[in-house]
C-alpha cells in the first residue's frame, strides 16, 4: 500500500470512529446533550481533526442519518424481491431483515426513530424519511394487493411503517427479547391485511416481483 492509499485507509478509518462514537453518544444523550468535543475525546481524536470530516454537529447527525436510512432500506427489499418462496415465506424473511439490521444497530436505531435535535433541517430529514417508507409500503400493497381501495393505501402503508416503528423502539427497550416473534407479529399484521382483500393474482404478483420501489425501508 503506497502513501496515498494509506492516508485514505486512515481518514476513513477516523471517520467511521467518528459516526459510531456520534450514533451511540447521539442514542444515549440526546443532540443537546452531546458535544463535538465529547464525540472527538471518546473516538480518540482531536477536536481540529474532526472538523476535517463534518464542519458541524449538524452535519455529522445528518450524515449518520442518511448512511442508516440507506443500509436499512437494501437488505429488506431485497429479500422481498429477490428471495424465494411463497410470499409469507419473503415476508417473512424481508421483517427478519429489519429487524435484524434494528438489532445489530442499536445505539443508531434510537437516533433514527427519535428527533431529540429540534433542528429543523433534522425534523425535515425524519419527515422525508418516513413519506420514503410509508411510500414502500403503498407501493408493496398495490403490487400483491390491487383489490386494496386507492383511498385506503396511505392510511394503510402509515400503519405498516408505524407498526413496524413502534415495535423496534419497545424492543429497544428489551434487549434481551429475541427478535422471532416481531418478525412473526408483523408477518401475521400483513397477512391478515393481505386475507381482506383476496389472494395476488398472477405474473409480476404471483413471483412477489416488483420492477420498481421507492427507496425507503418496508
Amino acid at each position: 500500500m503506497n502513501e496515498i492509499d494509506r492516508s485514505r485507509a486512515a481518514r476513513a478509518a477516523a471517520r467511521t470512529r467518528i459516526e459510531d462514537t456520534a450514533a451511540r453518544l447521539f442514542a444515549e444523550r440526546g443532540f443537546a446533550g452531546t458535544t463535538i468535543g465529547e464525540i472527538a475525546a471518546e473516538a480518540g481524536l482531536s477536536k481540529p481533526m474532526l472538523y476535517r470530516h463534518f464542519d458541524s454537529k449538524q452535519e455529522l447527525h445528518l450524515a449518520l442519518l442518511e448512511r442508516h436510512r440507506d443500509e436499512l432500506a437494501a437488505a429488506p427489499i431485497g429479500e422481498l424481491l429477490h428471495g424465494e418462496g411463497d410470499l409469507e415465506g419473503r415476508l417473512t424473511a424481508m421483517y427478519d431483515a429489519w429487524f435484524a439490521h434494528v438489532q445489530g444497530h442499536p445505539y443508531t436505531w434510537r437516533m433514527m426513530f427519535r428527533d431529540t435535535t429540534g433542528d429543523p433541517e433534522v425534523q425535515a430529514f425524519h419527515q422525508e424519511l418516513q413519506r420514503r417508507q410509508r411510500e414502500t409500503d403503498m407501493a408493496l400493497l398495490r403490487e400483491f394487493v390491487p383489490g386494496i381501495p386507492e383511498a385506503e393505501l396511505e392510511p394503510l402503508g402509515e400503519a405498516i411503517r408505524s407498526s413496524l416503528h413502534g415495535l423496534a423502539l419497545w424492543w429497544l427497550e428489551r434487549p434481551d427479547r429475541p427478535r422471532e416473534p416481531l418478525v412473526a407479529a408483523m408477518v401475521r399484521l400483513t397477512r391478515g391485511l393481505i386475507s381482506t382483500v383476496g389472494h395476488p393474482g398472477d405474473g409480476a404478483r404471483a413471483t412477489g416481483r416488483l420492477d420498481r420501489t421507492p427507496d425507503g425501508t418496508p
